[in-house]
């Protein structure tokens, strides 16, 4: 098992940018999958951006060109850099890891997951609030 913390919600404008991080109790050297997912008020938790096993990273279409994951593996943290948000970005983030998805599937939680199922052991969130 994981156990994972997520930091850096608020509240920003339009156009602003946040960071979110989430730390791991496992090393995030590699060897999992490990990603951001969001929801919406009144809406399914959709996946946002992940890194699978080999490093490689995965964006949901809404955000690519304007979220970017990375991992600081001496720190065992994931961030989440967010720029040009819009109000249709505003949701509780939450950081999750599948400790035994492949890649294929990996990259399926950040481009087309919905819903609460899966092998996802999840953190607490963090909340994102941008406004007009």
């Amino acid at each position: 098992q994981v156990q994972l913390v997520e930091s850096g919600g608020g509240s920003v404008q339009s156009g602003g940018s946040l960071r979110l991080s989430c730390t791991a109790s496992l090393s995030t050297r590699g060897g999992y999958c490990i990603g951001w997912f969001r929801q919406a008020p009144g809406e399914e938790r959709e996946g946002v951006a992940v890194i699978d096993v080999n490093g490689s990273t995965t964006y949901r279409d809404s955000v690519k060109g304007r979220f970017t994951i990375s991992r600081d593996n001496a720190k065992n943290t994931l961030y989440l850099q967010m720029n040009t948000l819009n109000p249709e970005d505003t949701a509780m983030y939450y950081c999750a890891a599948d400790l035994s998805a492949p890649p294929g599937t990996c990259a399926w939680y950040a481009r087309e997951y919905s819903g609460t199922g899966g092998a996802l052991t999840w953190g607490q969130g963090t909340l994102v609030i941008v406004s007009s």
